[in-house]
């Protein structure tokens, strides 16, 4: 039987500043949108420009994140190796599961544009009718779904127990995040509704 101790090193600090930043990130974009849509922090400190503002965090939110898969890559180097599946199988099955993962998020973006990825809703920038192509037809938060594939793909490359951890934690993150962000988005469009409704009346 394979010990604990020699699937995952946690004495290892970058094992626990991974974890710290993918733990980060949402919360981060949750209380900054948020704030946003309350108070139009962003929008005010640039000159009253939402679309502005909306790119600002766009570009902001994209830096973290390719900050911190940098840190996930830096964790798995100092975390042991063990090949759970067969390197035969393994290396195609997770060669599949990022390419599969990849264009869940590419064709999410593609379809929500810049403004629908990162959250121009809270800077008063709506859509004007809910996407239902692909990938949104297949599964209902596909951007978080295939940004989860891609950590799985990644720690099945690289034989790495601490990574596919990590990849459930990526999991948990998400759908945490998700309790906070639909139905904060559902006001938004619900709150949307009822002024047109006054104003058409």
């Amino acid at each position: 039987m394979v010990a604990y101790s020699s699937l995952i090193d946690i004495s290892q600090p970058s094992l626990w500043v991974s974890v710290a930043a993918i733990a980060f990130n949402p919360i981060f974009w949750n209380i900054t949108a948020q704030n946003e849509y309350k108070n139009k922090t962003i929008t005010r400190l640039l000159g009253g420009k939402p679309y502005l503002g909306c790119y600002f965090l766009a570009v902001t939110i994209f830096s973290l994140g390719i900050f911190r898969d940098y840190l996930y890559h830096e964790a798995l180097g100092h975390q042991p190796t063990y090949h759970l599946i067969d390197p035969k199988l393994a290396k195609p099955l997770a060669a599949v599961l990022f390419t599969a993962g990849q264009v869940l998020v590419l064709t999410s973006t593609w379809a929500l544009g810049i403004t629908g990825t990162y959250l121009g809703d809270y800077f008063g920038i709506l859509m004007d009718h809910r996407v239902e192509g692909f990938p949104f037809n297949v599964l209902r938060d596909p951007m978080y779904n295939g940004s989860t594939l891609c950590f799985l793909a990644t720690a099945l490359w690289n034989a790495s127990p601490a990574g596919i951890v990590i990849s459930v934690f990526v999991h948990i993150v998400y759908t945490i995040a998700l309790q906070y962000e639909g139905p904060f988005t559902d006001m938004i469009y619900s709150n949307r509704a009822k002024q047109d409704s006054k104003k058409s009346k």
